[in-house]
């Protein structure tokens, strides 16, 4: 069974950083998509960035730039280094995986259909001006 568990939320002034952490267990880590989330407040589930097997990443338009993924596949990890926070970064982030042979590996989800696939419980990062 896949599990997922995110940390290093938090709280931090505009203009700080975090880096998010998703321990992987109960997969082929190496076949798999990683992915970020976020759902803020009042707001739709946002793809926040991705990264494939072979390390290709994308990334929302409201997050390049700032935020960066990397996955440590010997530690069956995915981090999230953000940078430059804004306020409306706020939210509750979510890690997710699936195979990146069945779903394209972005940011669009396929339409929603990668929500389908496990996601963590996931972390807060609450960001004040």
């Amino acid at each position: 069974q896949v599990h997922l568990v995110e940390s290093g939320g938090g709280s931090v002034q505009a203009g700080g950083s975090l880096r998010l952490s998703c321990a992987a267990s109960g997969l082929t880590y190496s076949m798999y998509c990683m992915a970020w989330f976020r759902q803020g407040p009042g707001k739709e589930r946002e793809g926040v960035a991705t990264i494939d097997p072979d390390g290709d990443t994308n990334y929302a338009d409201s997050v390049k730039g700032r935020f960066t993924i990397s996955r440590d596949n010997a530690k069956t990890t995915l981090y999230l280094q953000m940078n430059s926070l804004k306020t409306e970064d706020t939210a509750m982030y979510y890690c997710a995986a699936w195979l990146s042979d069945v779903l394209p590996c972005d940011v669009h989800c396929s339409g929603g259909a990668c929500l389908a696939w496990p996601r963590g419980q996931g972390t807060q990062v609450t960001v004040s001006s």
